[in-house]
């Protein structure tokens, strides 16, 4: 059955490569105590920040698209537990609360694995809604861009309304409401009015469909800046001071070149570009959701550079939000 697995002190422990004279993040983190995610519960925590995974690929094959995601939350978390705790970044300011565990659909027929992921929606918004509510920020390794729904729905409840959402990224993932996956998660939260307007950045000309294209024109909600026209010249200026109130940052890691992803490309920001943008502007966000990304794809391909990659993305987030 899938559910939230909440991790214990002993889970984070045996993550921890010890080296005497070093104190690493996960021997300072938080963890949540207790077996049932509660409002009440959360807010006894310190901790600002509540990280937690998604580790699926189930959205990105319900899309046509090659599996893989699954294998990012634990690498990343490893890669993340094992930065130094120092001046810069302690670790109490994070709660790792833990993963969900997803089975597998009994089919792998594309309306199977489409309803699947309707079914991870109902299961990803209940946990979010709580850690807004408790006035904390969770931070989501993925697991493809699905999430995002989920992420949006629980951001959007418990702030009392439709909130805003940047998503970096070379697709709009404004695909047709043909049942859920990875390509169209933000056409459902504005349907169902969670999403209030939908910022992309970094979208390429190449990848997203004429449909698409015209919805972005037409829709008032809608604001998009091409990475073409990035590497033309253009300057987002004042982009990223029409923000409202609550606001959540999408970054899929298939904008980043040579990153190992389902739609890896050799044409994109440069990570320096995403930690830069995430160092300047953190504080303007209430989540940071990290997907797309992986460690091994079902084709073979392997890198070992991505979870050190999101761990980076992570601390910056959180560094730029305290200091």
């Amino acid at each position: 059955m899938d559910k939230l697995k909440i991790f214990s002190q002993s889970d984070i422990k045996h993550l921890i490569i010890h080296r005497d004279g070093e104190t690493r993040l996960g021997e300072r983190v938080n963890i949540y105590p207790h077996e049932v995610i509660s409002v009440d519960g959360l807010k006894a925590n310190d901790s600002k920040f509540v990280l937690l995974g998604i580790p699926e690929d189930i959205g990105v094959r319900a899309n046509a698209g090659i599996a893989g995601t699954a294998s990012a939350w634990r690498t990343s978390l490893t890669a993340f537990l094992n930065i130094q705790s120092n001046r810069f970044l302690n670790g109490e300011e994070i709660l790792v609360l833990g993963y969900f565990e997803i089975d597998e659909p009994e089919e792998s027929t594309i309306k199977a694995l489409r309803n699947k992921v309707a079914e991870i929606d109902e299961l990803v918004y209940p946990v979010i809604e709580k850690i807004v509510a408790a006035g904390k920020v969770p931070i989501v390794i993925g697991g493809g861009h699905n999430n995002a729904y989920g992420i949006i729905k629980g951001t959007s409840l418990a702030s009392k309304g439709p909130i805003d959402v940047l998503n970096v990224d070379a697709h709009a993932d404004l695909r047709e409401l043909e049942g859920r996956h990875s390509g169209n998660g933000f056409s459902y939260a504005l349907k169902e009015n969670y999403l209030e307007h939908y910022f992309m950045y970094g979208l390429h000309q190449n990848y997203n469909n004429e449909a698409i294209l015209s919805q972005i024109e037409s829709n008032p909600k809608l604001k998009a800046v091409f990475f073409d026209e990035i590497l033309m010249g253009a300057h987002a200026k004042g982009y990223f001071d029409e923000f409202g109130p609550v606001t959540g940052l999408e970054i899929d890691l298939d904008c980043i070149q040579n990153v190992l992803s389902s739609a890896e490309t050799p044409s994109g920001f440069e990570v320096n570009d995403i930690r830069k943008l995430i160092l300047m502007h953190a504080k303007k966000f209430s989540y940071l959701h990290l997907c797309e990304g992986a460690t091994r794809m079902l084709d073979g391909r392997v890198s070992k550079l991505t979870s050190k990659l999101i761990a980076y993305l992570v601390s910056d987030f959180v560094k730029a939000h305290i200091s």
